[in-house]
């Protein structure tokens, strides 16, 4: 049955998208139609259509919150059991860190050594100053260090890891796209041009030019992309992505491209993922933080060699012109 159901879902959609009124406005369309094209009031004796409407709510009804509340349960056992394990290995490193760190008698000739030494450990030599200057103006610029020259002149993503542009904005999470076009008037649906394909889109407004016109980076779902209008003045379009492990760096080829490397995930979106997408993206996640950290260190380590080659030079300059 939910195979036959599906095969409808592309005209029905279409039906949402011309109701400017919302589900309301949805609801009166189709009762209109039994009404007026079939005998669903009078067929079937009095009370009989209410009767059936309430059935078929109470339904579909059911199914609507029985997955609603599966899926919050299995999200919440995937939490616990995520959590569980964090609190285990913390524990476990707790246990190694006592265990490491036993207390030992001394003599006073030793006591008086160790906080000797303690105290040069606090008073770093001229040579060891001046590392932490060094240090501390690296990390100052880290976050140049961290940019790929490939990186360079990209663009900054918006709060919701999309971008502002000219004419439209965008966000994003993992699974869709969100577009937003301000249309500089009230227009109604039929006043405007919408094609959506798997990897194009062009939206307009009837005998003027396309506000978009261009290829998608990446493939959407058709079937699950759509768009409506607020107040008449605004679009919003969602498209639902086929990759939902990647971000997109830019909504139409020819639009500037964001930093994806810059994006925030949002804790409450990962939620809304099944146990093994959201393990996937935490590891996706994780293994990206790493590379960032592998990428800083070798920035650090190059420009120390080059710092350590330039004093080689000039001592031996020094050296020779003595």
């Amino acid at each position: 049955m939910p195979a036959q159901m599906d095969k409808f879902d592309g005209v029905l959609l279409s039906i949402a998208q011309e109701c400017d009124g919302g589900v309301q406005e949805m609801l009166d369309v189709i009762f209109s139609f039994l009404a007026r094209k079939t005998d669903f009031y009078t067929g079937g004796g009095e009370d009989a259509a209410e009767k059936l409407v309430i059935e078929k709510y109470k339904k579909h009804g059911k199914t609507a919150w029985d997955e609603a509340a599966a899926k919050k349960a299995k999200n919440l056992a995937e939490d616990k059991k995520r959590r569980e394990r964090r609190e285990k290995e913390e524990r476990e490193l707790k246990e190694q860190q006592q265990q490491s760190s036993q207390i030992m008698e001394v003599t006073d000739e030793e006591a008086k050594r160790i906080e000797a030494e303690e105290k040069a450990k606090k008073s770093p030599s001229p040579v060891e100053a001046e590392k932490v200057v060094e240090a501390s103006n690296e990390e100052k610029n880290k976050d140049e260090d961290e940019e790929d020259e490939a990186d360079k002149g990209k663009m900054k993503p918006n709060d919701g890891n999309g971008a502002d542009l000219d004419k439209y904005s965008w966000t994003q999470t993992l699974q869709e796209i969100e577009l937003r076009i301000p249309l500089g008037g009230a227009y109604k649906s039929k006043d405007l041009n919408v094609s959506i394909e798997k990897k194009h889109i062009k939206i307009g407004i009837k005998g003027k030019e396309p506000i978009i016109d261009g290829d998608l980076p990446k493939e959407v779902k058709l079937e699950e992309s759509t768009w409506t209008l607020q107040d008449k003045k605004i679009m919003m379009v969602q498209l639902e992505k086929v990759n939902q492990m990647e971000w997109w760096s830019k909504l139409v080829t020819t639009d500037p491209e964001i930093n994806t490397k810059k994006v925030q995930p949002e804790n409450s979106k990962l939620s809304d993922l099944d146990g093994e997408t959201r393990g996937m993206v935490e590891k996706m996640m994780y293994d990206q933080r790493q590379k960032r950290k592998l990428k800083r260190r070798l920035l650090l380590w190059r420009r120390r060699e080059r710092r350590r080659k330039r004093r080689t030079t000039m001592r031996t300059r020094q050296t020779r012109a003595r």
